[in-house]
């Protein structure tokens, strides 16, 4: 085994990990984190979404894994950020096609809410509590900043799927094992990513202001 397999199988391996600790937790939806992140992963695939894509709408919500954060919205009426949390954990890992298009999925669905009247309709009291935390619905200049953004498309394709990946019953038993391909190869490990690489997705990141979280740089949308 070569050291980029074994520097592979051990990222993966990671990642899984934390979802066999805490992916049995739910969030205020019917499904579980990791039934959730399934089937978001396998609605991309089915669309043919790129691998890297595919892997963002795997790993959309690790921000929720990490200190239970999926849990302080209905538990504290908190902001969690996942979003930003799970961006910068992946961060050593993956480059800007997977880490923004999970920095940027709430924001999209702030997008949606301000351009399609319906799409607030049909989201889950879930995603309508947290929409409250998060800030609402755009107005309409930050909606229109909104899509100036690297990877904004993306992301609102990664926010669709996952709206419609929470099914309590699917076609097909899916498991992590299914994307383990698609993980490895969108990863760009430490001795293979340039410097440059990583400030591109730290600077272009919405990241809060707390812990262990850089400021957010510049002319950000403020989330």
């Amino acid at each position: 085994m070569d050291i980029a397999t074994n520097e592979a199988e051990t990222v993966v391996g990671e990642i899984f990990a934390l979802f066999g600790e805490r992916g049995a937790e739910r969030y205020g939806e019917r499904v579980t984190q990791l039934d959730h992140a399934l089937q978001c992963a396998e609605l991309a695939r089915r669309e043919g979404a790129p691998a890297t894509l595919i892997a963002a709408a795997l790993l959309h919500d690790y921000g929720h894994l990490i200190e239970s954060r999926g849990q302080m919205a209905e538990r504290d009426g908190l902001d969690g950020e996942h979003e930003a949390i799970g961006a910068l954990a992946l961060s050593s890992w993956f480059g800007p096609e997977v880490t923004q298009p999970i920095a940027l999925h709430v924001a999209a669905k702030r997008w949606l809410c301000a351009r399609e009247p319906s799409y607030f309709e049909a989201l889950s009291a879930a995603s309508k509590l947290s929409l409250e935390l998060q800030g609402g619905p755009f107005g309409p200049e930050d909606a229109d900043r909104f899509l100036t953004r690297p990877y904004a498309a993306e992301a609102i394709r990664l926010r669709r799927w996952d709206d419609f990946g929470k099914k309590l019953e699917t076609d097909e038993i899916l498991t992590l094992g299914n994307f383990v391909n698609v993980l490895t190869g969108a990863l760009i490990l430490p001795r293979q990513a340039g410097e440059g690489d990583r400030k591109a997705v730290e600077g272009a990141a919405p990241l809060p202001t707390y812990g262990r979280i850089p400021p957010a740089s510049q002319g950000e949308i403020s989330e």
